[in-house]
């Protein structure tokens, strides 16, 4: 199978609905772009939080979503990618409802159901930096195809959520499957959303969550009314108030994986200590 040569294509992905997906997926978007790098969101799941979020063109009004570039031929790719989001820098590629038809016809007619998102996303590999793909919460086709095209997994988890990790080996299996058709794909590990140091839950379900994946992403993100008020004015974070907390975690976040990865980055982000105001 092809590999992605310049592009850094993340699947942010877990099966438990309401985990900070998508959250997740436009800030660290946002914070990719003003790093400087070429970015690209891929909207997965057919309730299409994601292109509701950033999109500027209502997802029932796209002609060309995921789910016809994932059913139709390489040739949707331009016409699928729209240019222009609420988020400079940043450019998407809708979700539809359309989705969940498209996965019953991929298991249907593709020689190989797995692979169709990274077939068609290979072209797009000079293009971009960065690629995030918002997944739906399943471990169906679509997730399988998110994966299969990834080079990287971010794993979202409310950390105050006593059921956060339920399902969680469910989801190494599913990784561990897809590896046998895209071997590089490496597990980034959990990022903790809603995360308060001062919750004996949330410390105790992060030790659970670094035993479980592996590690952590360096940066936990901590809940914050700008957040939520980002969803409402179709912005990141960063929009809306870029000294709150989650905008500068996320600020950090994106940062520590553009050195580690070797991706564009004009401005280091220092991590702050647990705790830190």
């Amino acid at each position: 199978m092809s590999e992605f040569k310049n592009a850094k294509v993340f699947a942010i992905v877990n099966h438990k609905g309401g985990c900070g997906k998508t959250t997740s997926t436009v800030n660290l978007a946002s914070e990719f772009a003003r790093q400087g790098n070429r970015v690209l969101v891929v909207d997965l799941d057919p309730q299409a939080n994601a292109t509701l979020h950033i999109g500027k063109i209502h997802p029932a009004q796209v002609n060309i979503s995921a789910a016809e570039l994932l059913t139709g031929d390489h040739s949707l790719l331009a016409a699928a990618v729209q240019e222009e989001t609420t988020i400079e820098g940043v450019c998407l590629i809708s979700g539809s409802l359309a989705l969940g038809k498209a996965e019953d016809e991929l298991k249907d007619l593709s020689p190989r159901p797995n692979e169709e998102l990274r077939s068609k996303l290979l072209p797009a590999d000079p293009v971009f930096d960065v690629i995030l793909i918002d997944c739906p919460p399943s471990l169906k086709l679509l997730a399988s195809n998110a994966l299969a095209a990834a080079t990287h997994v971010i794993v979202p988890i409310e950390a105050g959520d006593q059921y956060g990790l339920y399902g969680a080996e469910d989801l190494l299996k599913k990784v561990a499957q897809i590896r046998r058709i895209n071997p590089n794909l490496e597990m980034l590990g959990a990022l903790l959303i809603k995360y308060d140091d001062r919750q004996t839950i949330c410390k105790l379900l992060a030790g659970q969550a670094e035993n479980t994946f592996g590690k952590l992403l360096p940066v936990k993100i901590s809940q914050g009314t700008a957040v939520r008020q980002a969803v409402v004015m179709k912005t990141s974070v960063h929009g809306i108030d870029r000294s709150s907390k989650p905008a500068r975690q996320f600020r950090q976040l994106a940062a520590a994986l553009a050195k580690s990865l070797k991706l564009k980055l004009t401005h280091d982000e220092p991590l702050e200590e647990e705790g830190a105001a």
